[in-house]
């Protein structure tokens, strides 16, 4: 069977790497109930990890693990193209090299780790203001009013203390109905200001 290269950004492998893994996690959370034994809540899928190991022969081995190490370098996700995995938009976190390295051979390991995509900062700016006025306008409102955010996908607590220039110690504070400051739900209301 031929399978297609692997590619990272701009990168293509000449020939694949010989061993590949990926790694599923899913998080549960143990709740113990009263009188009862207990429960069980899923917390979600965790990050994928793709990890996997090659070599690089011949004349310009070495030029070759160059290239692919200037593509690690670089910052932000990138599209990881794998001849067996789905697509995934995904971090190149780990490249090692296994033994001295010589012009015509070299061998390495690589770590990918798959990001989400729902999580980008914050999915929206959706303030409502507390006023007699009415006016939803962050800049037209007078300090000392409160606002809310209507929470959206992908909102978690600490972006909305970095988006609205609130210590997250002061927007946990502000929010005594929030009794996990982990767990957000979309629609909720959380007060800013």
């Amino acid at each position: 069977m031929n399978l297609m290269p692997m590619r990272y950004k701009s990168y293509t492998w000449p020939h694949n790497p010989r061993v590949y893994s990926i790694d599923f996690q899913r998080s549960v959370a143990v709740h113990k109930t009263p009188f009862s034994r207990y429960q069980l809540q899923d917390l979600g899928m965790g990050h994928r990890v793709m990890e996997g190991e090659g070599e690089f022969v011949g004349a310009g081995a070495y030029e070759e693990f160059q290239r692919l190490a200037c593509v690690f370098y670089e910052d932000g996700p990138g599209l990881l193209v794998h001849p067996l995995w789905q697509v995934a938009n995904a971090y190149f976190i780990a490249l090692r090299v296994e033994q001295a390295p010589r012009p015509d051979y070299v061998r390495y390991s690589f770590a990918f780790w798959e990001e989400y995509g729902l999580y980008n900062g914050l999915a929206s700016k959706t303030v409502r203001d507390v006023a007699a006025s009415g006016e939803d306008e962050a800049a037209s409102r007078p300090s000392g009013q409160a606002a809310y955010h209507q929470v959206v996908k992908g909102d978690t607590l600490w972006a909305l203390a970095n988006w609205y220039g609130v210590p997250l110690e002061e927007l946990v504070a502000l929010n005594p109905q929030i009794k996990n400051p982990n767990l957000i739900r979309v629609g909720q209301e959380v007060r800013v200001r």
